[in-house]
Protein backbone atom coordinates (compact mmCIF):
# COMPACT_ATOMS: atom_id res chain seq x y z
CA UNK A 1 0.00 0.00 0.00
CA UNK A 2 1.37 3.42 -0.93
CA UNK A 3 1.27 6.55 1.19
CA UNK A 4 -0.84 8.11 -1.56
CA UNK A 5 -3.52 5.41 -1.30
CA UNK A 6 -3.61 5.68 2.48
CA UNK A 7 -4.00 9.45 2.35
CA UNK A 8 -6.74 9.17 -0.27
CA UNK A 9 -8.74 7.03 2.15
CA UNK A 10 -8.03 9.27 5.10
CA UNK A 11 -9.11 12.33 3.14
CA UNK A 12 -12.83 11.41 3.36
CA UNK A 13 -13.69 11.58 -0.34
CA UNK A 14 -16.38 14.03 -1.40
CA UNK A 15 -18.60 12.04 -3.75
CA UNK A 16 -19.64 8.41 -4.32
CA UNK A 17 -17.86 8.37 -7.68
CA UNK A 18 -14.61 9.26 -5.89
CA UNK A 19 -14.82 5.83 -4.29
CA UNK A 20 -15.43 3.88 -7.48
CA UNK A 21 -11.75 3.49 -8.48
CA UNK A 22 -10.98 2.46 -4.88
CA UNK A 23 -13.61 -0.25 -4.70
CA UNK A 24 -12.77 -1.47 -8.22
CA UNK A 25 -9.09 -1.74 -7.33
CA UNK A 26 -10.10 -3.79 -4.29
CA UNK A 27 -12.09 -6.18 -6.46
CA UNK A 28 -15.62 -4.96 -5.73
CA UNK A 29 -18.41 -3.79 -8.02
CA UNK A 30 -18.90 -0.01 -8.47
CA UNK A 31 -22.16 0.17 -6.50
CA UNK A 32 -20.17 -0.49 -3.32
CA UNK A 33 -18.82 3.07 -3.71
CA UNK A 34 -22.21 4.50 -2.79
CA UNK A 35 -22.42 2.27 0.28
CA UNK A 36 -19.04 3.39 1.57
CA UNK A 37 -19.93 7.02 0.93
CA UNK A 38 -23.20 6.74 2.87
CA UNK A 39 -21.45 5.18 5.86
CA UNK A 40 -18.97 8.06 5.98
CA UNK A 41 -21.21 11.03 5.24
CA UNK A 42 -24.66 9.96 6.43
CA UNK A 43 -23.72 7.84 9.43
CA UNK A 44 -20.46 9.50 10.40
CA UNK A 45 -18.11 6.53 10.49
CA UNK A 46 -15.03 5.40 8.60
CA UNK A 47 -14.59 2.24 10.63
CA UNK A 48 -14.97 -0.63 8.12
CA UNK A 49 -15.95 -3.02 10.92
CA UNK A 50 -19.18 -1.05 11.38
CA UNK A 51 -20.13 -1.09 7.68
CA UNK A 52 -22.32 -4.14 8.08
CA UNK A 53 -23.87 -4.12 4.60
CA UNK A 54 -20.42 -4.65 3.04
CA UNK A 55 -18.91 -8.13 2.59
CA UNK A 56 -16.59 -9.14 5.39
CA UNK A 57 -13.64 -9.58 3.01
CA UNK A 58 -14.15 -6.10 1.59
CA UNK A 59 -14.27 -4.60 5.07
CA UNK A 60 -11.00 -6.32 5.90
CA UNK A 61 -9.36 -4.99 2.73
CA UNK A 62 -10.54 -1.45 3.56
CA UNK A 63 -8.96 -1.79 6.99
CA UNK A 64 -5.71 -3.02 5.42
CA UNK A 65 -5.74 -0.02 3.08
CA UNK A 66 -5.80 2.33 6.06
CA UNK A 67 -9.43 3.46 6.06
CA UNK A 68 -9.78 4.74 9.60
CA UNK A 69 -11.15 7.75 11.38
CA UNK A 70 -8.23 10.20 11.78
CA UNK A 71 -9.78 11.47 15.00
CA UNK A 72 -11.37 9.69 17.96
CA UNK A 73 -13.51 10.91 20.86
CA UNK A 74 -11.87 10.64 24.28
CA UNK A 75 -14.60 12.34 26.27
CA UNK A 76 -17.88 14.19 25.81
CA UNK A 77 -18.91 16.72 28.45
CA UNK A 78 -22.52 17.85 28.50
CA UNK A 79 -23.61 21.21 29.87
CA UNK A 80 -26.84 21.93 31.71
CA UNK A 81 -27.93 23.95 28.65
CA UNK A 82 -27.42 21.01 26.25
CA UNK A 83 -24.06 22.13 24.87
CA UNK A 84 -21.63 19.25 24.31
CA UNK A 85 -17.84 19.58 24.28
CA UNK A 86 -15.97 16.81 22.47
CA UNK A 87 -12.38 16.22 23.59
CA UNK A 88 -10.73 14.24 20.82
CA UNK A 89 -7.37 12.61 20.09
CA UNK A 90 -5.76 12.67 16.67
CA UNK A 91 -4.03 9.66 15.15
CA UNK A 92 -1.17 11.92 14.09
CA UNK A 93 -0.79 13.08 17.69
CA UNK A 94 -2.33 15.79 19.82
CA UNK A 95 -5.75 16.64 21.24
CA UNK A 96 -8.35 19.20 20.29
CA UNK A 97 -11.79 20.31 21.40
CA UNK A 98 -14.95 21.10 19.45
CA UNK A 99 -18.44 22.06 20.59
CA UNK A 100 -22.00 21.13 19.61
CA UNK A 101 -24.27 24.06 20.46
CA UNK A 102 -28.07 23.60 20.57
CA UNK A 103 -28.82 26.96 18.98
CA UNK A 104 -27.96 28.97 15.91
CA UNK A 105 -24.68 30.86 16.16
CA UNK A 106 -25.69 33.14 13.31
CA UNK A 107 -27.34 36.29 14.73
CA UNK A 108 -29.38 36.61 11.53
CA UNK A 109 -30.75 33.08 11.86
CA UNK A 110 -33.59 32.68 14.35
CA UNK A 111 -33.33 29.18 15.84
CA UNK A 112 -36.99 29.15 16.84
CA UNK A 113 -39.92 28.12 14.69
CA UNK A 114 -43.17 30.05 14.19
CA UNK A 115 -44.51 28.85 17.56
CA UNK A 116 -41.48 30.22 19.40
CA UNK A 117 -40.05 26.75 20.07
CA UNK A 118 -36.49 25.68 19.35
CA UNK A 119 -36.68 23.61 16.17
CA UNK A 120 -33.67 21.35 16.71
CA UNK A 121 -31.05 23.22 14.72
CA UNK A 122 -27.55 23.12 16.18
CA UNK A 123 -24.26 24.84 15.43
CA UNK A 124 -20.89 23.09 15.48
CA UNK A 125 -17.79 25.03 16.50
CA UNK A 126 -14.66 23.24 15.30
CA UNK A 127 -10.91 23.62 15.71
CA UNK A 128 -8.35 24.14 12.95
CA UNK A 129 -5.09 23.92 14.92
CA UNK A 130 -3.74 22.28 18.05
CA UNK A 131 -3.30 25.34 20.22
CA UNK A 132 -2.83 28.79 18.70
CA UNK A 133 0.09 31.09 17.93
CA UNK A 134 -1.83 34.37 18.21
CA UNK A 135 -1.41 34.80 21.97
CA UNK A 136 -4.63 36.72 22.68
CA UNK A 137 -4.41 37.26 26.42
CA UNK A 138 -8.04 36.42 27.20
CA UNK A 139 -8.16 33.13 25.24
CA UNK A 140 -7.22 29.73 26.69
CA UNK A 141 -6.16 28.34 23.30
CA UNK A 142 -3.67 31.16 22.79
CA UNK A 143 -2.15 30.65 26.21
CA UNK A 144 -1.12 27.12 25.23
CA UNK A 145 0.88 28.07 22.14
CA UNK A 146 0.75 26.35 18.76
CA UNK A 147 1.64 22.70 18.15
CA UNK A 148 0.51 22.28 14.53
CA UNK A 149 -2.26 22.86 12.05
CA UNK A 150 -4.89 20.20 11.38
CA UNK A 151 -5.23 18.37 8.08
CA UNK A 152 -8.49 18.59 6.15
CA UNK A 153 -9.34 15.03 7.16
CA UNK A 154 -8.94 15.93 10.84
CA UNK A 155 -11.18 18.96 10.40
CA UNK A 156 -13.91 17.03 8.57
CA UNK A 157 -13.55 14.24 11.12
CA UNK A 158 -14.83 16.61 13.81
CA UNK A 159 -18.03 17.05 11.81
CA UNK A 160 -18.52 13.31 11.37
CA UNK A 161 -18.00 12.68 15.09
CA UNK A 162 -20.31 15.55 16.05
CA UNK A 163 -23.13 14.01 14.04
CA UNK A 164 -22.93 11.02 16.37
CA UNK A 165 -23.51 13.31 19.36
CA UNK A 166 -26.80 14.75 18.15
CA UNK A 167 -29.90 14.04 20.19
CA UNK A 168 -33.11 12.79 18.53
CA UNK A 169 -34.72 15.68 16.67
CA UNK A 170 -31.50 17.68 16.38
CA UNK A 171 -29.99 18.57 13.02
CA UNK A 172 -26.59 20.05 12.33
CA UNK A 173 -27.16 23.17 10.25
CA UNK A 174 -24.48 25.76 10.97
CA UNK A 175 -20.72 25.41 11.33
CA UNK A 176 -18.15 27.91 12.53
CA UNK A 177 -14.37 27.63 12.31
CA UNK A 178 -14.13 29.31 15.68
CA UNK A 179 -12.57 26.72 17.99
CA UNK A 180 -8.89 26.22 18.79
CA UNK A 181 -6.47 27.93 16.41
CA UNK A 182 -6.41 30.73 13.84
CA UNK A 183 -8.22 29.29 10.77
CA UNK A 184 -6.63 31.67 8.28
CA UNK A 185 -3.14 30.51 9.24
CA UNK A 186 -4.15 27.01 8.12
CA UNK A 187 -6.31 28.16 5.25
CA UNK A 188 -5.43 25.61 2.58
CA UNK A 189 -6.56 22.74 4.78
CA UNK A 190 -9.55 24.72 6.07
CA UNK A 191 -10.74 25.42 2.52
CA UNK A 192 -10.18 21.80 1.51
CA UNK A 193 -12.36 20.76 4.45
CA UNK A 194 -14.94 23.46 3.71
CA UNK A 195 -15.42 22.19 0.18
CA UNK A 196 -16.48 18.83 1.64
CA UNK A 197 -19.06 20.30 4.03
CA UNK A 198 -22.06 20.20 1.64
CA UNK A 199 -21.51 16.44 1.38
CA UNK A 200 -22.10 16.15 5.12
CA UNK A 201 -25.15 18.42 5.05
CA UNK A 202 -23.75 21.90 5.78
CA UNK A 203 -23.97 24.51 3.05
CA UNK A 204 -21.25 27.08 2.50
CA UNK A 205 -23.68 29.89 3.30
CA UNK A 206 -24.20 28.33 6.73
CA UNK A 207 -20.45 28.22 7.36
CA UNK A 208 -18.39 30.93 9.05
CA UNK A 209 -14.67 31.53 9.55
CA UNK A 210 -13.42 33.67 12.43
CA UNK A 211 -10.06 35.43 12.36
CA UNK A 212 -8.10 37.68 14.69
CA UNK A 213 -7.19 39.73 11.64
CA UNK A 214 -4.66 37.65 9.69
CA UNK A 215 -4.64 39.85 6.61
CA UNK A 216 -2.99 37.46 4.08
CA UNK A 217 -5.64 34.88 4.93
CA UNK A 218 -8.51 37.36 4.60
CA UNK A 219 -7.25 38.31 1.16
CA UNK A 220 -6.87 34.69 0.11
CA UNK A 221 -10.36 33.83 1.37
CA UNK A 222 -11.73 36.78 -0.57
CA UNK A 223 -10.29 35.37 -3.79
CA UNK A 224 -12.09 32.04 -3.41
CA UNK A 225 -15.48 31.23 -4.89
CA UNK A 226 -16.90 30.04 -1.54
CA UNK A 227 -19.67 32.20 0.01
CA UNK A 228 -18.39 31.59 3.53
CA UNK A 229 -19.19 34.18 6.20
CA UNK A 230 -16.22 36.13 7.60
CA UNK A 231 -16.07 37.09 11.27
CA UNK A 232 -13.41 39.38 12.72
CA UNK A 233 -12.37 39.19 16.37
CA UNK A 234 -11.95 42.92 17.03
CA UNK A 235 -12.10 43.34 20.84
CA UNK A 236 -10.83 46.94 20.84
CA UNK A 237 -11.66 50.01 18.73
CA UNK A 238 -8.13 51.44 18.62
CA UNK A 239 -4.63 50.13 18.00
CA UNK A 240 -2.94 50.70 21.37
CA UNK A 241 -5.48 48.68 23.37
CA UNK A 242 -5.88 46.06 20.66
CA UNK A 243 -2.13 45.47 20.55
CA UNK A 244 -2.12 45.10 24.34
CA UNK A 245 -4.65 42.27 24.34
CA UNK A 246 -4.08 40.89 20.81
CA UNK A 247 -0.39 40.84 19.78
CA UNK A 248 -1.29 40.22 16.12
CA UNK A 249 -2.32 43.87 15.92
CA UNK A 250 1.36 44.87 15.99
CA UNK A 251 1.78 43.07 12.66
CA UNK A 252 -1.57 43.92 11.10
CA UNK A 253 -3.03 47.10 12.63
CA UNK A 254 -6.70 47.98 12.51
CA UNK A 255 -6.66 50.10 9.37
CA UNK A 256 -5.05 47.29 7.36
CA UNK A 257 -7.37 44.64 8.79
CA UNK A 258 -10.54 46.65 8.13
CA UNK A 259 -9.38 47.46 4.60
CA UNK A 260 -9.08 43.72 3.92
CA UNK A 261 -12.51 43.05 5.48
CA UNK A 262 -14.12 45.77 3.39
CA UNK A 263 -12.56 44.37 0.22
CA UNK A 264 -14.02 41.01 1.25
CA UNK A 265 -17.46 42.58 1.57
CA UNK A 266 -17.17 44.26 -1.83
CA UNK A 267 -16.33 40.93 -3.44
CA UNK A 268 -18.75 38.67 -1.53
CA UNK A 269 -21.56 41.07 -0.65
CA UNK A 270 -21.97 39.37 2.73
CA UNK A 271 -21.82 41.35 5.97
CA UNK A 272 -18.76 40.83 8.13
CA UNK A 273 -19.49 39.95 11.75
CA UNK A 274 -17.48 41.72 14.43
CA UNK A 275 -16.80 39.57 17.48
CA UNK A 276 -16.20 41.71 20.55
CA UNK A 277 -15.48 40.07 23.92
CA UNK A 278 -16.54 42.31 26.82
CA UNK A 279 -13.79 42.89 29.40
CA UNK A 280 -14.73 44.84 32.53
CA UNK A 281 -13.02 48.20 32.71
CA UNK A 282 -10.89 47.42 29.65
CA UNK A 283 -12.97 47.77 26.49
CA UNK A 284 -16.56 48.28 27.67
CA UNK A 285 -16.81 52.04 28.16
CA UNK A 286 -19.26 54.40 26.49
CA UNK A 287 -16.48 56.32 24.73
CA UNK A 288 -15.16 53.05 23.29
CA UNK A 289 -18.61 52.15 21.99
CA UNK A 290 -18.83 55.53 20.25
CA UNK A 291 -15.32 55.07 18.86
CA UNK A 292 -16.25 51.67 17.45
CA UNK A 293 -19.46 53.00 15.91
CA UNK A 294 -17.44 55.69 14.17
CA UNK A 295 -14.88 53.13 13.00
CA UNK A 296 -17.25 50.60 11.42
CA UNK A 297 -19.53 51.10 8.41
CA UNK A 298 -22.98 49.73 9.40
CA UNK A 299 -23.59 48.57 5.82
CA UNK A 300 -20.59 46.25 6.06
CA UNK A 301 -20.39 45.23 9.72
CA UNK A 302 -22.65 43.83 12.39
CA UNK A 303 -21.39 43.57 15.96
CA UNK A 304 -21.74 40.50 18.17
CA UNK A 305 -20.98 41.30 21.81
CA UNK A 306 -19.63 38.31 23.75
CA UNK A 307 -19.77 38.04 27.55
CA UNK A 308 -16.28 37.10 28.72
CA UNK A 309 -15.80 33.54 29.95
CA UNK A 310 -13.12 33.21 32.64
CA UNK A 311 -9.83 31.52 31.76
CA UNK A 312 -6.50 31.77 33.56
CA UNK A 313 -6.18 35.40 32.45
CA UNK A 314 -6.46 38.30 34.88
CA UNK A 315 -9.49 39.90 33.24
CA UNK A 316 -13.06 39.98 34.50
CA UNK A 317 -16.14 39.91 32.34
CA UNK A 318 -18.32 42.99 31.96
CA UNK A 319 -21.58 43.08 33.89
CA UNK A 320 -24.84 42.58 32.04
CA UNK A 321 -25.70 46.23 32.67
CA UNK A 322 -22.38 47.32 31.12
CA UNK A 323 -22.97 45.08 28.10
CA UNK A 324 -26.49 46.42 27.62
CA UNK A 325 -25.25 50.01 27.89
CA UNK A 326 -22.48 49.33 25.37
CA UNK A 327 -25.00 47.80 22.95
CA UNK A 328 -27.33 50.77 23.39
CA UNK A 329 -24.48 53.19 22.66
CA UNK A 330 -23.58 51.36 19.46
CA UNK A 331 -27.17 51.38 18.26
CA UNK A 332 -27.60 55.01 19.27
CA UNK A 333 -24.81 55.75 16.79
CA UNK A 334 -26.26 53.58 14.01
CA UNK A 335 -24.35 50.30 14.41
CA UNK A 336 -26.43 47.13 14.74
CA UNK A 337 -25.41 44.82 17.60
CA UNK A 338 -26.50 41.62 19.30
CA UNK A 339 -25.38 39.96 22.54
CA UNK A 340 -24.34 36.35 22.21
CA UNK A 341 -25.93 33.92 24.62
CA UNK A 342 -23.29 32.21 26.73
CA UNK A 343 -23.45 28.45 26.28
CA UNK A 344 -21.43 25.67 27.87
CA UNK A 345 -19.65 27.77 30.46
CA UNK A 346 -20.04 25.10 33.15
CA UNK A 347 -18.03 22.61 31.02
CA UNK A 348 -15.42 25.13 29.79
CA UNK A 349 -16.95 25.04 26.31
CA UNK A 350 -17.85 28.71 25.91
CA UNK A 351 -16.05 31.23 23.72
CA UNK A 352 -12.37 31.51 24.64
CA UNK A 353 -12.33 28.49 26.93
CA UNK A 354 -11.21 25.73 24.55
CA UNK A 355 -7.80 24.30 25.43
CA UNK A 356 -7.04 20.59 25.25
CA UNK A 357 -4.23 20.46 27.76
CA UNK A 358 -2.67 17.06 27.11
CA UNK A 359 -1.14 15.96 23.80
CA UNK A 360 -1.60 12.29 22.96
CA UNK A 361 0.69 10.48 20.54
CA UNK A 362 -0.48 7.31 18.78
Amino acid sequence: MTTESRESLHAVARLPEDWQPVVTRLGERPFRAGQVFRWIHARGTVDPALMTDLPRAFRERLSEEGLAMPIEVDEVRRSRDGTRKMITSLRKGGRIESVVIPMSDDPDDDPEDEDGQWDGRVTLCISTQIGCAMGCVFCASGQAGLERGLGAEEIVGQVLLAKRQLDPGERLRNLVFMGMGEPLMNLDHVLDAARKLPDVGITHRRTGISTVGWVPGIKKLTETDLPIRLALSLHAPEDALRSQIMPVNERYPLAEVLEACEAHYERKRRQVFIEYVMLAGVNDGYAQAVQMAQLLDPRIYKVNLIPYNPTDATYDGSSRNAIDAFKAALEEHGLRATVRLTRGRDIDAACGQLAAKTATAR
